[in-house]
């Protein structure tokens, strides 16, 4: 839009914008002036000081999850001279426009979401202001211009039930996490994936909704262990979900795997202390954060990154919650 109202190109936008010495005097000057009457950032790819800010949004906080995506991004701002401020937006109007509101008035270079979903709206604002822009594992369809960064959702959710169909199981339980997000979907189609390889028809009614916390899990493991002819085995879309199971599982006088095997998909740092210790799906959520850091800071300095789309490899880690089918069942 600039370059357009200004009769200049892109190029020639961009390098005014750079602080670069080879644009006459007067085309600086109308760029500058209308970068200034429309609010655009000025970024300074070079900078590199304490005062330097990521700012990483969340829908909500109250997850073991998101404190691995931070720490990852963490690492990586502290190692550059950079500070990080975590937000939660709820996903409410209200709550965007106040931290929209607060980043306007801080040294922000980029903003990483995470789970979100980028309204037009505020893509439009983020776009004005000059900032660039990653999401880790996207809510619906990402910005076309905003990189994002996820895990092998649908080859982890594959491995996971085909390891489940290889001990014997044929009755196998699905639990999966929010459909809006992309991640959640690539699962279910993983575990449709696997059973539709191993001959298995899928029963619709082995697969509960859920929200990746543990009280879904403990409400669709009550409901699956309850059916006539329950399963045997139960795939959660996350860890959390997957200790609401064991729960499920221990009120019902039940015992993990000796009557039902679980396993989630995460590897939270606590599932491999529970009882018995939980076999489930990596996902590098650490590395995901410091992908996500190092993109965002890349972009802010004018640096063109390899590919927009990076998904990196899940790997199925297997401990004591899943054994073959009991032959007393």
């Amino acid at each position: 839009m600039i370059a357009r109202l200004a009769g200049v190109s892109v190029p020639t936008v961009s390098r005014v914008i750079n602080g670069r010495s080879d644009v006459a005097p007067q085309t600086r000057e109308r760029v500058e002036e209308l970068l200034t009457r429309h609010g655009y950032r000025r970024r300074l790819p070079s900078r590199r000081t304490s005062s330097a800010l990521i700012d990483l949004v969340f829908n909500d906080l109250d997850s073991p999850w998101a404190v691995e995506i931070i720490r990852g991004v963490e690492d990586v701002a502290h190692s550059s001279g950079a500070g990080t401020v975590v937000s939660a937006i709820h996903q409410r109007t209200s709550s965007a426009k106040q931290w929209l509101d607060n980043m306007r008035g801080r040294s922000t270079e980029g903003v990483i979401f995470v789970t979100s979903m980028v309204a037009p709206p505020l893509q439009a604002e983020l776009r004005r202001l000059n900032l660039p822009v990653v999401i880790v594992d996207p809510a619906g369809v990402a910005p076309q211009e905003a990189p994002t960064i996820g895990a092998t959702n649908w080859a982890g959710s594959l491995e996971a039930n085909q390891y489940l169909l290889g001990l014997g199981h044929r009755r196998v339980g699905f639990i999966a996490g929010p459909p809006q997000l992309m991640c959640s979907r690539a699962r279910l189609d993983g575990y449709r994936a696997a059973l539709d390889a191993a001959g298995v028809a899928v029963d619709d009614a082995l697969i509960r909704p859920g929200n990746f916390y543990h009280e879904s899990g403990y409400a669709a493991g009550t409901q699956l262990l309850a059916l006539p002819d329950p399963p045997t085995a139960i795939f959660a879309s996350s860890d959390q979900m997957a200790l609401g199971v064991y729960e499920a599982v221990r009120k019902r006088g039940l015992r993990v795997p000796d009557d039902v095997s679980v396993v989630g998909f995460d590897d939270l740092p606590e599932v491999r202390w529970c009882s018995p210790p939980l076999t489930t799906v990596r996902q590098p959520l650490v590395e995901m954060g410091m992908l996500a850091a190092r993109t965002v800071l890349r972009l802010a300095r004018g640096e063109k990154i390899e590919s927009p789309r990076i998904e990196l490899a899940t790997e199925l880690v297997v401990r004591d919650s899943t054994a073959p089918p009991s032959r007393t069942r």
